[in-house]
């Protein structure tokens, strides 16, 4: 038996196990619902036209297919470090650990630039007018500081944001069903193409942008070292949340098309508010904006927690330095890894726009979901003992060619993103050979030690 067989109710550290199954899925629900949804409806429009509920369903299909793949590993390896972990255990080439750990790290960094930015849009313009980076940047600082408190206040506080922005879109549905009962808007509209390349092409191109709607649940598997029954949990979380969003998801969708023009969709840096204001049904739309807004900061917030434990948990397995393991001596957050992510995240805030890091999160993710893709079914040469669940063969091997596919440039993503994804790896590399000169030549553990 292979030593990677560890029960998870054995492996110990510095994290706590605090997180049921049902926090669990509202934390995968959460993650998933917020900026993607509130802000990319607009963008997914002015690739398909009226239909702009089509590519987040295909999106939701194709994520089904990497999400089978990673409840099979969550459930034998329920660890921090997430992909890195996996890559490193079906491979064991430091090198190749290292830049999927930083793939990981920085596309969520990116996301969360993404929402930092998009938080000083059309929502924000409701309640006050400061300079898109000033609101991005003291945004970012509250999200610290919830960081940096704990995983269960953390926790508790998205647990809040999640239902606020859930309630949100409730609303957006709400008016939905009523403006189909009182014959209100255009709902043929929702079934029409009007892409500019094409069906299949605009399609494509809108999928490609609706994948970052449905990407949080990669985040949710860093949480496994602090789940309570993370082999048994994991699984129904996971399938449970990302079926709970799209539904939701192409619910909103068909209301926002049906009710707005896509060309208003399109040039709005906040749709859905789009469609309150013209609703029959009346709602407030400055506390609209007050929920899109909290949305936005879930997103951020879900996406730096999962990036600091992620550090936490490379640290663990030596492919970073020990320093980034060190975790509060009171709050027992890994303090030394949230200072380093939320460094990162001001420099992209201060260089990127809303579009390009969106893109370019969906980029080093899609590459990284191939490869987790491709390690699962390497790693079932290694057996553990405890049950876990066990993903149907053809389902990671397609979804491992699907999102290798959603990487080519025939989505009519600019060049722009994959150089910035480019430079990021890049960089990655340079940190890679300055570890290595450092720490040395030594392999990262195969499981977690104590920091």
């Amino acid at each position: 038996m292979s030593e990677t067989a560890v029960d998870p109710r054995e492996i110990k550290g510095g994290l706590k196990r605090v997180i049921g199954r049902r926090m669990l899925m509202v934390f995968v629900v959460g993650d998933i619902l917020g900026a993607g949804i509130y802000a990319l409806v607009g963008q997914v429009a002015g690739e398909v036209g009226g239909a702009v509920w089509v590519p987040f369903l295909v999106a939701f299909v194709l994520a089904a297919l990497t999400a089978t793949a990673y409840a099979e590993l969550v459930g034998k390896y329920p660890q921090a470090a997430g992909a890195a972990l996996y890559t490193n255990k079906a491979f064991g080439i430091p090198f190749v650990t290292f830049i999927v750990a930083f793939a990981v790290m920085m596309s969520g960094i990116t996301s969360a630039s993404a929402a930092a930015r998009a938080f000083g849009g059309k929502y924000l313009a409701e309640f006050v007018s400061l300079p898109t980076l000033v609101g991005a940047l003291i945004f970012l600082g509250l999200v610290t500081l919830v960081n940096f408190a704990g995983i269960s206040e953390s926790i508790k506080v998205n647990v809040v944001l999640t239902l606020i922005e859930a309630f949100g879109l409730l609303v957006i549905m709400v008016i939905g069903v009523f403006a189909l009962i009182s014959g209100d808007g255009e709902p043929s509209r929702a079934l029409e193409f009007h892409p500019a390349n094409g069906a299949f092409l605009g399609v494509l191109g809108g999928t490609a942008l609706a994948f970052y709607a449905l990407l949080g649940f990669e985040d949710s598997v860093n949480l496994a070292e602090e789940a309570k029954e993370p082999a048994k949990d994991f699984p129904r979380a996971l399938f449970g949340g990302l079926a709970i969003t799209v539904v939701i998801y192409v619910a909103v969708a068909f209301t926002a098309t049906m009710l707005v023009d896509t060309e208003t969709l399109q040039s709005s840096t906040g749709p859905l508010l789009e469609v309150v204001e013209v609703a029959g049904l009346s709602f407030p739309p400055k506390l609209f904006a007050l929920i899109a807004l909290l949305a936005v900061g879930n997103t951020a917030l879900i996406n730096m927690i999962m990036a600091s434990r992620l550090v936490y948990g490379m640290a663990r397995e030596r492919i970073v330095p020990q320093v980034f393991a060190v975790t509060h001596p009171t709050r027992a957050t890994p303090w030394v890894s949230i200072v380093f992510t939320v460094a990162l995240a001001v420099i992209l805030v201060s260089t990127g726009d809303v579009g390009g890091l969106a893109d370019t999160t969906v980029l080093l993710l899609l590459f990284v979901f191939a490869l987790v893709n491709v390690c699962v079914l390497v790693l079932r040469r290694e057996p553990v003992e405890h049950d876990h669940f066990r993903a149907p063969t053809w389902m990671p091997a397609l979804g491992a060619v699907s999102c290798l596919f959603l990487t080519l440039p025939i989505t009519g993503r600019e060049g722009e993103v994959y150089l910035r994804a480019a430079i990021l790896i890049g960089i990655g590399v340079l940190l890679w050979i300055v570890n290595r000169l450092i720490v040395g030549r030594g392999e990262p553990s195969t499981t977690p030690s104590r920091p």
